[in-house]
C-alpha cells in the first residue's frame, strides 16, 4: 500500500497528513479553514485517494500559515508514498468543467518543483478564503512533492467554480500520474533512469 504520515510542527502551525494513494476517496479534515476543506475534499474524491488532516494553525492573523502548510506537508506526504516513482504513468493531465468555468491540470511527477499557473479569479475573496492562497497552497505543495505543475483556468465567473474546477482537475491528472503502468514495472519513466 502507498501510504503516508507525515507531522509539521513549527511556531505557526501544527499539522499532519495521513494519506492512501490507493484509497476510495475518502477524507477527514480537520483544518479550520472550510473553504480549503472543500477544496481538499475535491482532490481526494477525484484523486481516488484517502486523505486526513489535521492542523491547528495562527488562524487569528489570518490562514496564510495554514493553508501554504497543508501544501508543504500534503508535498511531503505525497513525495513519500510514491518513492522513486518506479513502474508509474508519470504524467497527468486533465480538464474540468463546471457551469461556465473550466480548467486544465498538467502535471509531471519530474523530481523537479515548478508552479506556473495562469488564474485570474473574478473576485478576491470566496466567503472568507483569500483567493491568493490557491497559488501558497499549490507552491507549498509542489516544492515538497518534486512535480511540475500547469494549471489554467481557461474560463470563468464565479471565483468559486473557479477553484473548484483546479482542485477537481489537480486530483484527476494526480490520479492519472500515479497510476501503475504494468509495462514500466521496475522502471523509472525517464531516459535517465532517475526522476
Amino acid at each position: 500500500m502507498r501510504q503516508a504520515e507525515i507531522s509539521r510542527n513549527t511556531l505557526e502551525t501544527r499539522i499532519t497528513v495521513r494519506l492512501n494513494l490507493d484509497g476510495s476517496g475518502q477524507c477527514r479534515l480537520l483544518t479550520g479553514v472550510p473553504f480549503l476543506e472543500h477544496m481538499l475534499d475535491q482532490i481526494a474524491r477525484h484523486g481516488l485517494l484517502d486523505l486526513e488532516i489535521e492542523a491547528k494553525g495562527d488562524l487569528q492573523v489570518d490562514d496564510h500559515h495554514t493553508v501554504e502548510d497543508i501544501g508543504i506537508t500534503l508535498g511531503q506526504a505525497l513525495a513519500k508514498t510514491w518513492g522513486e516513482r518506479k513502474g508509474l504513468m508519470r504524467y497527468g493531465l486533465a480538464y474540468v468543467p463546471l457551469d461556465e468555468a473550466l480548467s486544465r491540470v498538467a502535471l509531471d511527477l519530474s523530481g523537479r518543483p515548478g508552479l506556473f499557473m495562469n488564474v485570474e479569479f473574478s473576485r478576491d475573496t470566496i466567503g472568507l478564503f483569500d483567493v491568493e492562497l490557491v497559488r501558497e497552497f499549490f507552491q507549498g505543495l509542489v516544492n515538497h512533492a518534486g512535480i511540475t505543475l500547469h494549471i489554467d483556468n481557461l474560463k470563468g465567473e464565479n471565483a468559486h467554480h473557479q477553484a473548484e474546477t483546479i482542485f477537481k482537475a489537480f486530483g484527476r491528472a494526480l490520479r492519472m500520474a500515479v497510476t501503475p503502468d504494468a509495462r514500466m514495472a521496475g522502471l523509472v519513466p525517464s531516459t535517465k533512469g532517475i526522476l
